[in-house]
């Protein structure tokens, strides 16, 4: 590498603007920790995602991301970098501004993928991997970016291509840090609820697109056949519709539901997500969150690639049907959806129930429930 990691006493790191990407970015915020042992490093990172990485133990410091277009609020955030005296950046985020807020700011190393026409702003401008040089899911695409800037010789072995074995059965999945604390904030929320016993949640939205939503009868008509004692339905403000319709039609089947859409922060989200049993959703931010959780997790795929962005580890299900235009990766389908409405309430309620059953059994220790 262009530097000795020994000589680095501060880091920048730029995070990625996406709940789901943000997940999928966590075992490169770990690396470079082990990287930069002693360093102090600061994230930076868009306040929608903050409280996410504010409770990973390898990051010292979040600043929060709040400039509003134009350059001058560019200038004023880059002088707020500049007086932290970072000694090298790297950037997860793939965006011009990622590079130019570094540059602005005369952070000596800068480090990222050569993308959106940023390659002379930085120093070590990284060539983006083409299709087979890495494994396709999207943790390794920014594991990539530190093997090839010669800050690590191979993938952390956790996470390396094959390492699901019967010995280390969750070898492979991206885990959140503080789960068992958060787990008793969400219980003790749940509690304050009046709500007890086994709790589903269900996230029927995507903020992509349209294109990546399962019908919202059917996520009620799956939840109905788990009995469970209450179903909580999570989803942004705007979602909070779609939500409503997913409440009605669990309400027609008498089971309790809140809807809690727009009603949560981030951290309250994923607290309460923690305490649940199970979790519905499409490809997601709440999907990654729940599985990283170590949630049982059933996720609905159509127009996106689940070998790409799909949930880790041994307690995730991936519920897709085949489509000749899928995955089309489209924020809104053209035609009629085929690929979404394919997937049956029957074929995603036995995943669902076959998960609910197995983790009774087999992942009782890790879920404490």
């Amino acid at each position: 590498m262009a530097f000795n990691p020994s000589s680095i006493s501060r880091v920048c790191v730029r995070a990625t603007n996406w709940l789901g990407d943000a997940v999928m970015s966590l075992p490169s915020i770990r690396a470079i920790r082990q990287i930069f042992p002693h360093a102090h490093i600061a994230l930076v990172a868009r306040p929608w995602v903050a409280d996410l990485y504010a409770r990973e133990r390898s990051i010292d410091r979040i600043i929060p991301y709040t400039a509003q277009k134009g350059l001058r609020a560019k200038r004023d955030f880059a002088a707020l970098l500049r007086r932290e005296r970072f000694d090298a950046a790297i950037l997860l985020q793939n965006a011009f501004d990622a590079a130019l807020l570094a540059w602005l700011a005369g952070i000596p190393e800068r480090i990222g993928y050569n993308r959106d026409a940023r390659g002379l702003l930085l120093t070590q401008a990284i060539a983006v991997p083409e299709p087979g040089d890495i494994p396709r899911h999207q943790r390794f695409y920014y594991l990539e970016l530190l093997r090839r800037a010669g800050m690590i010789e191979r993938f952390p072995e956790s996470m390396a291509p094959g390492a699901h074995t019967r010995g280390n059965m969750a070898s492979d999945a991206i885990r959140l840090e503080g789960i068992d604390e958060a787990r008793a904030a969400g219980a003790a929320h749940l509690d304050r609820l009046g709500i007890s016993g086994p709790v589903i949640g269900v996230s029927p939205g995507a903020a992509y697109g349209n294109a990546k939503r399962w019908l919202p009868e059917r996520f009620a008509a799956v939840a109905q056949t788990l009995a469970p004692s209450a179903v909580l339905l999570f989803g942004s403000a705007a979602e909070r519709a779609l939500c409503e319709t997913v409440a009605a039609h669990l309400r027609r089947g008498a089971i309790e539901v809140r809807n809690l859409a727009g009603e949560t922060t981030l951290r309250e989200f994923i607290d309460m997500a923690a305490a649940c049993r199970l979790f519905l959703t499409n490809d997601s931010g709440a999907m990654h969150v729940s599985s990283a959780l170590g949630v049982p997790t059933v996720a609905v795929f159509g127009a996106t690639d689940d070998a790409t962005t799909g949930p880790t580890g041994p307690l995730a299900r991936v519920v897709r049907e085949h489509a000749e235009c899928s995955p089309c990766l489209l924020r809104e389908c053209p035609i009629d959806h085929r690929c979404m409405t394919a997937v049956s309430v029957e074929r995603t309620a036995a995943v669902a129930q076959e998960l609910w059953k197995e983790t009774v059994s087999a992942w009782t220790p890790e879920l404490k429930f």
